[in-house]
């Protein structure tokens, strides 16, 4: 007999644990169907949530899975406006469950956010201009496969990036004195606007520990004396 649909409550990406699904769905187990990818749908906003599960409930290939099988999805696909500190804190949620690999849907995605989607753990990026049913499905089959997805001009960000910093490591004349990474770049710009360690870890979802090291590598690295001469030096050079 077919699984019972249940009602669940909407997620939330501020739970303190890998949250339930966004919406309610079937709940059939891998083992029955195993050629079906098994799929949990996370978003705060219900318009959003319910445009992707309608999609995705309509292949063959995809097995949305109820509330309490979530935690077991292949894939997890992670539907937002933006990447801000609610939603990165469910990025290193779901990062920490081995049994899923993550997807991210988005409407607005910079280098930076880039950046920090990669460090907590997404294997795939499609913007929601350009989320229609194939290209959902095309992504979906990508994570569970294991391959990396991202839109053309981001990865081409990407690539540029690490393309400056492998050039700054491998010239022992400039050991990056004179530049800063994204991260660095950013908790520069918080300290001067005044933030402090605590306020500036809720932000970027890194523990105060982290933040600290980081500023003091940047003051170590570029042989300046506390974080408002270090937030100097990175204003007149055009830095931050």
């Amino acid at each position: 007999m077919p699984t019972q649909e249940k009602a669940g409550p909407p997620m939330s990406a501020t739970t303190s644990h890998v949250p339930t699904p966004a919406w309610p769905m079937r709940g059939t187990s891998r083992s029955e169907r195993p050629e079906r990818v098994t799929v949990a749908v996370y978003a705060a906003d219900p318009v959003l949530r319910l445009g992707v599960v309608q999609q995705l409930r309509q292949r063959p290939e995809i097995d949305l899975l109820a509330d309490a099988h979530a935690g077991g999805a292949e894939v997890s696909l992670v539907v937002v406006d933006h990447v801000d500190d609610d939603v990165a804190a469910l990025l290193h949620r779901l990062r920490h469950n081995s049994a899923t690999r993550t997807g991210l849907v988005v409407a607005t995605l910079g280098t930076g956010s880039l950046q920090r989607v990669i460090e907590c753990g997404v294997a795939a990026v499609l913007r929601r201009a350009e989320a229609d049913q194939d290209q959902l499905l095309r992504l979906v089959l990508a994570i569970a496969n294991g391959e990396g997805v991202l839109p053309g001009d981001l990865l081409g960000k990407l690539l540029t990036h690490v393309g400056s910093l492998q050039r700054a490591a491998l010239d022992s004349r400039a050991v990056s004195l004179s530049t800063l990474t994204t991260r660095e770049a950013d908790m520069l710009r918080m300290v001067s606007e005044g933030l402090d360690t605590a306020e500036i870890a809720r932000k970027t979802a890194y523990s105060e520990r982290t933040v600290k090291n980081v500023l003091h590598e940047i003051i170590t690295r570029l042989q300046l004396r506390n974080r408002a001469h270090a937030v100097g030096y990175a204003l007149r050079n055009g830095l931050i």
